[in-house]
Parts: structure tokens; C-alpha cells; sequence
């Protein structure tokens, strides 16, 4: 298995602390984001190689990281060759082009790389061996008020598995909030193709779910642990908060 780790948007929402490093590389509590994702990764034996793409603005930043960064598994930095948010693939088009740069012919764990988790990605890993299919890791937030406009939804069925998914919407159908932790069987990334030889490819990652579940099957793994996608200077100080309390 093959770990990608989205790490190549500029996050221009947080521009006062984004403008010259990437986010993926603000530390929280003492540690890069991306070093909390690697741990978790660490959990997961069958992963054997980690590409890490991000952008030519931000990619020799990452160099001079992995430099300095000590990690059991391979991990391979991959530069998507943007330079601004103007120019950038989006998560999609960069999922595409390391899938093509790389020749990755294998399952997939897709991560974001501003996402903090504590649930176990061996577990997710567990769920994807007893399913036999993709699976993407959703966080209940118990309330749809939290995730209205906010968030992907997913709603599943007696048997986990997905059978609506909705971007951002409104109304939310349900409380479980996508993350972008996915596994995707191999034969479901060769069904994507179809997707990114689209006239227009969508910009948002979740529609690579909205794709495979009109095509096949997909479940989904609900967690209660704590999950914060950092998109805001107040979510990286609510992050701040709760690890400097765990540690």
C-alpha cells in the first residue's frame, strides 16, 4: 500500500501565517501537522512508501524538513510545479499527477495534510480488510448544525456503507462529517481515470467519493475521537490548545 498526503494548497485563508511556510509545516505544540499524519501512517504496517506532494513555492521548504526528520518508512517529496494559488492543480489534479508522476499501481491511503486525528488509522486499515473496498474515515459531529456549509457529508446505511455524499451543503442529511482519510482499493484509483479525464476536473477531494459511489461500493468508517481540520487561524489555536493539554 502507497500513502499520499495532499500537502500542496496555500491555504489563503490563514495568509498572515501561510504567505512563506506551508501549513502542513506550522508547528503545533513543538511538531510539524504532517509529523502528527506521519505517526499515525507509522500505525499501518502494509504502508510502504509515502509521497508527500506539495508545491514549487513550498517544495525546497519540505526538502530542508525531511532533511532534518527521521522516519521508518521511504518518503518521497513530489512537486507539482505551482507557484501560486492562481496556478495551483487543486487537491484533485495533484492527486492525478502523483498518481502519474509516481506510476502508483497499488492501494491508496489518501490524507490530507491539515487534518489532526487521533482515531487509529490501523483501525481504518482493519475496516478496509473486512469490507473488501474503499473507505473513507468520518468524524459524527452530532449536531448538522455543525457541519451546514461547512463541511462533506456522507450518510450510510445499516451496513457502513455510503450512499449519499454531499460538498458543503446547507441542509446536512446527517452528522457525519467527512475527513480526507481515505483507503481506496487499487482497482477503485484506476476507476478515477474516468473522473480525471473529465472535461473539468472538480477542485474538491471529496468528489472523488461522490464519483465511486455511482460506481461501487464505498464505506464508511465513523470515529467519536477528536479530529480538527486546521482552515482557520482559530482552528490551529484550538489545536494548539488540545495538544498542549494531551502532552
Amino acid at each position: 500500500m502507497k500513502a499520499v498526503i495532499l500537502a500542496a494548497g496555500y491555504a489563503t485563508r490563514m495568509a498572515q501565517l501561510t504567505m512563506n511556510q506551508s501549513k502542513p509545516l506550522i508547528n503545533v505544540a513543538g511538531k510539524p501537522i504532517i509529523e502528527y499524519i506521519l505517526d499515525k501512517i507509522k500505525e499501518v504496517h502494509k504502508v510502504d512508501k509515502i509521497f508527500i506532494v506539495t508545491n514549487h513555492r513550498f517544495y525546497d521548504h519540505f526538502r530542508v524538513w525531511l532533511n532534518n526528520y527521521n522516519f521508518p518508512q521511504k518518503i518521497t517529496l513530489v512537486d507539482d510545479g505551482t507557484i501560486s494559488n492562481d496556478t495551483r492543480l487543486g487537491a484533485i489534479g495533484d492527486l492525478r499527477f502523483t498518481l502519474d508522476e509516481q506510476e502508483i499501481d497499488d492501494d491508496l491511503m489518501l490524507i490530507a495534510g491539515d487534518n489532526l486525528f487521533q482515531f487509529s488509522l490501523s483501525k481504518l486499515h482493519g475496516f478496509f480488510q473486512e469490507k473488501k473496498s474503499s473507505v473513507m474515515a468520518l468524524c459524527d459531529l452530532k449536531e448538522k448544525e455543525k457541519l451546514a456549509n461547512k463541511f462533506g457529508v456522507a450518510e450510510i446505511d445499516a451496513n457502513n456503507r455510503i450512499i449519499n455524499f454531499e460538498e458543503k451543503p446547507a441542509r446536512p442529511k446527517s452528522t457525519l462529517c467527512a475527513t480526507v482519510c481515505y483507503i481506496l482499493k487499487k482497482e477503485d484509483v484506476k476507476l478515477l481515470g474516468e473522473l480525471f479525464n473529465s472535461p473539468q476536473i472538480p477542485d474538491n477531494i471529496g468528489d472523488t467519493i461522490s464519483f465511486l459511489i455511482s460506481k461501487t461500493a464505498v464505506y464508511g468508517f465513523p470515529f467519536a475521537e477528536s479530529w480538527i481540520d486546521i482552515g482557520s487561524p482559530e482552528q490551529l489555536k484550538e489545536a494548539e490548545e488540545f495538544y498542549q493539554h494531551e502532552h
